[in-house]
């Protein structure tokens, strides 16, 4: 039987019984478009967390007390402003190394209030990140960190807050209870990341942070290298330096590719494992595709009696129902793509939940589904070959 024919015949059985067909093709729809959907969850939660990491500058090293690298990172921090200074004498004073300190706070201005993270940071900070001003503002300088003035630079969101549609710039914000600051400049808006932003810092001089919150160590340095084949060398200078100044101490040095390649590992995982939670339904699927082949086989016994009594061959009685069932399952297949990329698109568009839909996420999905409908129906197919045609014939 040519291929043609054997494409027409197993149509025409599936338009024949469309109710029961369509039924069938339900769950493979439902596992080929869950396939889709959380692949594409998975996939742009990666390139948004890529696209995150990659805003805040090019050739960044982030430096940190612990092993960071096997998992043992220092729940204390013991680096200091004194080391900012070692750094600078060892890897010239042209190195430029931005300090950070962190903590939460409630930020008041008039009977407005907000939630803000207070960051602690130095003159270097807009040196090493890609942070921009609105107009009217300026980041931090040398001498608001030495002279421990109260000024602050507020992130969007927080300054909206706070001031509405007044212009921040000049006036008075009070924090941890009410030391007041005046505010130098606000940040241009980043945008969320998971339902986080940092749109809600406020930074300031770290000398004043360390005194507002009682503390004289700092969370991490950040550092710009000249250029990305600079970075490993500035990994070891950085880290052999901290530890020839702290003996016994451990430090790490992860850079911006290593950052990258750690989170994408995991979110690679994470959606290898949504993917086969999917698969579960596309292997029910396979399972009700083989039920009622199985059953269209038993329905039809007398026709392929009369086939095979006509001369049809048994690799042809194969042909004509594993065709059925890859064509069932990839028109179930095509159905849960449509489906699958219009509700990935539905999530990015109506909800925070990142989705990107890559174009090897369908192709994959419809071989799957194919691939189901070959491997489940080669039973029925087989059972439907061996039948005896004078046996056949003679059933009821």
């Amino acid at each position: 039987m040519r291929a043609a024919e054997s494409f027409r015949v197993a149509w025409e059985a599936l338009r024949v019984n469309r109710l029961r067909s369509a039924l069938t093709m339900f769950g493979v729809v439902v596992g080929v478009a869950a396939v889709v959907v959380l692949v594409a969850i998975g996939s742009g939660a990666r390139d948004l967390v890529e696209r995150e990491i990659e805003g805040l500058g090019s050739n960044l090293v982030f430096v940190a007390p612990g092993d960071l690298a096997s998992g043992t990172a220092s729940t204390v921090s013991r680096l200091t402003l004194e080391d900012v200074e070692y750094l600078h004498r060892t890897l010239g004073e042209h190195t430029d190394i931005a300090v950070s300190l962190s903590s939460g706070e409630t930020v008041r201005a008039g009977r407005n209030e907000a939630f803000a993270t207070v960051v602690g940071t130095n003159e270097a900070l807009p040196r090493v990140f890609d942070r921009p001003l609105r107009p009217g503002g300026r980041h931090l300088t040398e001498t608001d960190v030495q002279t421990r003035r109260r000024v602050v630079v507020l992130g969007a969101r927080t300054a909206e807050q706070i001031f509405g549609d007044v212009d921040p710039v000049g006036r008075q914000v009070a924090i941890a209870g009410g030391a007041r600051f005046r505010v130098v400049g606000v940040f241009e808006e980043l945008g969320e990341t998971f339902g986080q932003t940092r749109d809600t810092e406020l930074h300031m001089p770290v000398t004043t942070a360390q005194r507002l919150l009682g503390v004289d160590t700092v969370d991490y340095l950040a550092l710009r290298a000249a250029s990305a084949d600079d970075i490993p060398a500035l990994q070891r200078e950085v880290v052999d330096a901290l530890e020839r100044r702290h003996p016994g101490e451990r430090f790490s040095a992860i850079s911006q590719t290593q950052l990258l390649g750690t989170v994408g590992t995991v979110l690679n995982a994470l959606t290898g494992v949504l993917a086969a939670i999917a698969a579960i339904s596309l292997l029910v699927g396979g399972v009700g595709v083989s039920n009622i082949m199985l059953v269209s086989v038993r329905e039809r016994t007398r026709e392929i009696g009369l086939r095979k009594a006509l001369g049809a061959r048994r690799r042809d009685v194969l042909a004509q129902f594993l065709t059925e069932a890859v064509l069932l399952t990839s028109i179930g297949g095509i159905c849960g793509i449509a489906l699958g990329v219009g509700g990935a698109l539905a999530i990015a568009w109506a909800s925070p939940v990142p989705a990107s839909v890559a174009w090897w996420s369908p192709a994959l999905a419809f071989a799957v589904s194919a691939a189901v409908g070959i491997f489940f129906g080669v039973v029925p197919a087989r059972r439907a070959a061996r039948l005896d045609p004078v046996t056949a014939l003679r059933t009821e």
